[in-house]
């Protein structure tokens, strides 16, 4: 009778730490069954979702649909650049530069600082056509100018958020609040990666800070964890905490982490918590990326014409050196590259924001980097199935910035959801031309306007998904990165 008791009470401990939501997914009758019901069959066979190894989460899988993109590098402009000072050259703008705004450009308009009446501000820089496809840049990138027969500008972007930190979660989860999961995330919950000693999503920082809505733009959100970006740095140690502590060496290393992988079997045994194994496997992933990461991370080692030709200095935080290392990364097959660079916010309020002085800078820091980027991809073959995507998370306006009524001390736009460009190459899509019209002043989109979860939806079809079937089961909805507004496939951009 003891030793019943005893089993019952081992028993009775195990069920009370099973979670409820393992209890949910073992019930075949009851809870169980409902959910499966209601929610669990949407998610079956129909949306071919990913059936990961819980021995490795991060195991490559193959798309439901056949895929252009293997990989995606997000090359995003903390700040918003203009697109009017860029890629939308409009002449009508030039020519009422000075004049007072029009009342039907302001009338039930939000702004996120111009008030009263502001002045119609003209492009700041000449532009000229540039390749085969005749394609309008400004003389702020004459390197990236050079390559926009590879580049499909999308200049009728548009999002319903003016405020920094809601729009890059926009344009990063299709959210405006914290909490759901990047696209990065996304993409390698639904793909894995083909690389084991490296994260399939990784995030690289320049410009002296980082976004203004923090990590969540690289979050797993609902996902499990393992999912979330892996921020590396390009000076010091590439990932925080990754050197060993003085006096440990990695045989001790390897040693520890056997003894906890061992408990954690154990663990597993005992109370069948997938979760366990999906930690063993991220203790794993740390202990490789040990060695992997400060490998691919050292920019040292690549030639000097490769140097010169991104513009990189070893050793150093710099967009250049984070491109180069976009290149590197994808040729090891990281599935989601993601780089952010802060500085791009030109209201005019002071002389590093403004379009004819900061801005200025901003873009020479980024020009060389971005068009070596594409040209370096491209010469080894990787351009046809790397989706590289340029943008900023909503517009400028046409009008000149003000403050109370009182034009900025320097030149600058204020914020502007109604368009913006966003440019994408290779990966499926069309190079050399330019989707969607902008209005006379590039205010606002006057056909074919792309919203961000259009813009996702795109993305996702390129790497081999229907938007409307990646899903994933959390708080009683089927999630989507699109969300629940209709959304479509871009499919005139498509190669």
């Amino acid at each position: 009778m003891t030793r019943i008791s005893l089993q019952d009470e081992a028993r009775r401990s195990r069920l009370q730490q099973s979670t409820r939501r393992h209890f949910l997914r073992d019930c075949s009758t009851g809870l169980g069954a409902l959910w499966f019901a209601a929610g669990g069959a949407a998610m079956g066979s129909e949306n071919s979702l990913p059936v990961h190894d819980p021995a490795n989460p991060l195991s490559p899988l193959q798309p439901p649909h056949p895929a252009r993109a293997k990989r995606v590098i997000h090359l995003h402009m903390i700040g918003a650049p203009s697109q009017l000072e860029l890629f939308d050259y409009k002449p009508d703008l030039e020519r009422l530069d000075g004049k007072n705004c029009p009342r039907e450009f302001l009338e039930g308009k939000r702004f996120a600082f111009i008030q009263g009446t502001p002045k119609m501000l003209g492009p700041q820089y000449p532009f000229a056509q540039h390749g085969q496809s005749g394609a309008w840049v400004s003389d702020r990138l004459p390197h990236l100018a050079k390559q926009v027969d590879d580049l499909c500008f999308i200049k009728t972007m548009q999002t319903d958020q003016f405020n920094h930190g809601p729009a890059q979660l926009m344009v990063h989860t299709g959210q405006s609040r914290m909490g759901s999961p990047s696209v990065g995330s996304w993409v390698t919950w639904g793909l894995g990666t083909e690389n084991e000693e490296l994260p399939g999503f990784i995030v690289l920082l320049s410009g002296g800070r980082p976004p203004r809505a923090g990590n969540a733009l690289w979050s797993g959100g609902f996902l499990p964890s393992v999912y979330q970006g892996v921020q590396c740095r390009s000076q010091g140690d590439p990932v925080l905490n990754i050197s060993n502590p003085d006096g440990v060496t990695r045989d001790q290393r390897r040693a520890m982490l056997d003894t906890l992988n061992e408990l954690n079997r154990q663990s597993h045994e005992e109370f069948g918590d997938p979760e366990t194994l999906t930690r063993i496997a991220q203790y794993e992933m740390a202990f490789r990326m040990q060695t992997a990461v400060p490998e691919v991370m050292n920019i040292s080692d690549e030639p000097e014409h490769i140097h010169k030709m991104y513009g990189t200095e070893p050793g150093k935080e710099s967009f250049a050196n984070n491109c180069l290392l976009a290149r590197r990364l994808a040729e090891q097959n990281v599935r989601f590259i993601q780089l952010f660079d802060w500085g791009w916010d030109s209201h005019g309020a002071a002389k590093d924001e403004a379009l004819n002085e900061g801005f200025k800078e901003k873009c020479r820091q980024i020009d060389q980097p971005v068009a070596a980027l594409l040209a370096d991809l491209k010469q080894r073959d990787l351009l046809k199935d790397t989706l590289v995507v340029w943008s900023g998370e909503f517009g400028r306006t046409p009008m000149r910035e003000n403050r109370g009524g009182t034009e900025m001390k320097f030149i600058g736009r204020d914020h502007n959801p109604e368009a913006f460009t966003l440019w994408m190459a290779g990966g499926g899509v069309k190079g050399g031309i330019s989707y969607g019209e902008t209005d006379p002043v590039g205010y606002s989109a006057a056909e074919n306007a792309v919203q961000l979860r259009d813009y996702h939806a795109t993305v996702l079809h390129l790497l081999g998904f229907d938007h409307n079937k990646f899903r994933f089961p959390f708080q009683g909805l089927n999630q989507k990165l699109t969300g629940v507004k209709p959304a479509q496939v871009v499919k005139d951009i498509l190669a």
